[in-house]
């Protein structure tokens, strides 16, 4: 099923340069970006997006790690896109992460893990919500849209 998802490139892919490469592994496995933007992210955000973890002991470090510098928030469309994104993404622990994804490939800490991909379309669907506003998402054709929605 053709579905959008989240996609955040944390501070640290930022500031590693690692921004277009990590964009390019989402295109090549057939992703369709339809919004993209830069943020910085202050506490009202983190607090709506991690809302789950608020009051979780990781939650301080995780949110001032997300306010450290900018991101870019990235909505993706395709067919399973939100468990392609997860599966491009890799393990949480990079230690832990396949080779070929981009948290084994790129990733050195668990704290530092490069990338945030929502983990259920309900999640997706909250999550773009919080961070693309009407108009900042797009619907377009591509070409190759007809092959990679016909399999």
């Amino acid at each position: 099923m053709v579905e959008r998802t989240l996609v955040l490139l944390k501070p640290d892919t930022v500031q590693r340069g690692l921004a277009g490469r990590v964009i390019a592994r989402l295109e090549d496995r057939g992703l369709k970006i339809v919004g993209i933007k830069m943020v910085h992210m202050d506490l009202a955000l983190a607090n709506r997006l991690y809302a789950e973890h608020v009051n979780k002991p990781f939650f301080a470090g995780l949110s001032e790690f997300m306010m450290s510098r900018p991101i870019i928030a990235i909505a993706v469309e395709g067919k399973d896109a939100t468990a392609l994104v997860r599966a491009t993404m890799g393990a949480t622990d990079p230690q832990k992460a396949a080779p070929g994804t981009v948290r084994g490939d790129f990733g050195t800490d668990i704290g530092r893990n490069l990338i945030h991909g929502s983990d259920s379309p309900e999640a997706a669907q909250r999550e773009l919500g919080i961070l693309f506003g009407a108009g900042e998402t797009f619907d377009y054709d591509r070409e190759s849209d007809r092959w990679i929605n016909e399999s």
